[in-house]
């Protein structure tokens, strides 16, 4: 079903804890390693982030991509990883100008490392997404049931966001990290480096819809955007800047849309509470 999903029986993304529960009881519970990985950008280190260790060279893509550090259009001749020294190194053709970056960078609302830097809104207000992609409000429960029945740390140890990127009502690619941002960002390099067309796409999150969540999917050139959480204002206010489909408090087939709504089919049946407890009564006789 998914082309890419967690893997939560690899062990080196948890560990065991001994601990007592409410009774005092001795208990064993799978906890999420956190792992340091130093990012370059040729020869010069962009930053060091804390991650679980998985698909290094798609967060290192993912995480240039949406600074806006790496353009579409830049050559990248190598991806290296050393995993004993925790290291990543992306090359490409021609330097890169960062430590300009560096000087505007701003802190967000993230967790962890929710770090974006001052220029990364200069492609923002140039980027078209596509007006003719919908989304069908019977997909909804569909996907969720696949992405809520999926294998995954969340579902092993918690303490842990997801992001999946959706074609339709299937869900494709399916990446987990301790911070939502790096679940992003893996996305973004997993669809850079499969050369994968955002403009059909939906992404599904885990987290919070923030400024910084809305400017990553925009830049991704996906359309829509869905998060089982809620929104801030300024997501709210970009997301309508750019038209982008946004929908949180997602549950089944209920949501919330405070953008982009001219992209939705309502074609979902739907039952308020009175009608079920009905159509129960009815049924029990």
């Amino acid at each position: 079903m998914f082309e890419l999903a967690p893997n939560p029986d690899d062990p080196r993304l948890t560990k065991k804890q001994r601990g007592i529960d409410q009774n005092g009881q001795a208990v064993e519970a799978d906890v999420v390693v956190e792992r340091a990985l130093t990012l370059y950008l040729n020869s010069r280190e962009v930053l060091t982030l804390m991650t679980v260790g998985d698909h290094p060279k798609e967060l290192a893509i993912g995480f240039l991509l949406n600074q806006n550090m790496l353009k579409e259009e830049d050559e990248v001749t190598d991806i290296e990883f050393d995993d004993e020294l925790g290291v990543v190194i992306v090359r490409t053709r021609e330097e890169s100008d960062y430590e300009q970056k560096l000087q505007k960078k701003i802190r967000t609302s993230g967790c962890a490392q929710g770090t974006v830097f001052g220029d990364i809104m200069e492609r923002f207000d140039d980027i078209k997404l596509p007006a003719d992609q919908t989304l069908q409000t019977s997909w909804l429960h569909t996907l969720f049931t696949r992405i809520n029945h999926q294998p995954s740390l969340y579902l092993k140890s918690g303490a842990i966001h997801g992001c999946v990127l959706c074609e339709g009502d299937r869900p494709l690619v399916y990446m987990e990290d301790v911070g939502r941002h790096n679940a992003v960002d893996k996305i973004a390099g997993y669809m850079y480096l499969n050369n994968i067309d955002p403009s059909n796409k939906i992404f599904f999150t885990t987290g919070r819809l923030t400024s910084e969540m809305v400017i990553k999917t925009v830049q991704m050139g996906i359309p829509i955007l869905i998060s089982r959480s809620g929104f801030t204002a300024w997501g709210v206010e970009l997301a309508q800047k750019a038209n982008l489909t946004l929908l949180g408090r997602a549950k089944g087939i209920r949501f919330t849309a405070l953008a982009g709504i001219e992209r939705i089919i309502f074609d979902a049946e739907h039952q308020s509470p009175k009608s079920d407890a009905n159509r129960v009564e009815k049924n029990e006789r």
